[in-house]
């Protein structure tokens, strides 16, 4: 007898997988080249508890060469079927992903992650953290893409800091919120508000 496959596995992608994904990868890469803005994607339903950004920024940017590595409550069945089904991509341990999804403390600590060589920087992680809060306050962020200043709520200041620090290695980090999505690129530098 052959299993049955949970309906919300094959449910919850993109409607229009090209119209959707080129949308929702435009979103993503604005975010990048212009740190800490925040950006609206749409168009996937995931299952609890991915939020629907984090289901959008998966659809986008995983396929069956992109190992990923599920932390905390995201590592569950539902979640890994869904993945499976809508992207190929394989569940890896977070030595041998190239991105990894969780809340923040999931994701600790941020040593087990890929940060490059200095023959192929390219050879990193990229983190996508599921945050509670995505909005303008909080660390102050400086560098490329950034014209004077950015403001964006991150979980802590340090770590990002060390982060930087390791340039041009280091880990490259996309955050959600519901329906919405910003990100750090390693090349940023965070400082505590008030602090530049």
């Amino acid at each position: 007898m052959q299993a049955q496959i949970p309906s919300q596995t094959l449910s919850g992608g993109f409607a229009d997988p090209a119209i959707a994904s080129a949308a929702a990868f435009r979103q993503v890469m604005e975010a990048m080249a212009r740190p800490g803005t925040i950006h609206m994607v749409s168009g996937a339903a995931p299952p609890a508890p991915l939020s629907p950004a984090t289901g959008a920024v998966l659809l986008t940017l995983c396929d069956p060469d992109t190992p990923v590595h599920l932390a905390g409550e995201l590592d569950c069945e539902a979640v890994r079927a869904w993945i499976a089904f809508h992207t190929g991509a394989p569940i890896a341990g977070p030595s041998h992903c190239m991105f990894a999804v969780g809340g923040w403390s999931d994701l600790m600590p941020l040593g087990a992650y890929q940060i490059g060589t200095p023959q192929y920087p390219d050879r990193s992680a990229t983190l996508i953290v599921q945050v509670g809060r995505l909005e303008p306050k909080g660390a102050v962020l400086s560098g490329p893409g950034i014209k004077d200043t950015h403001i964006l709520s991150l979980p802590e200041i340090e770590a990002f800091q060390d982060n930087a620090g390791h340039f041009p290695l280091g880990l490259d980090f996309i955050f959600t919120c519901c329906d919405r999505v910003a990100a750090l690129p390693r090349s940023t530098v965070v400082t505590q508000k008030g602090d530049i």
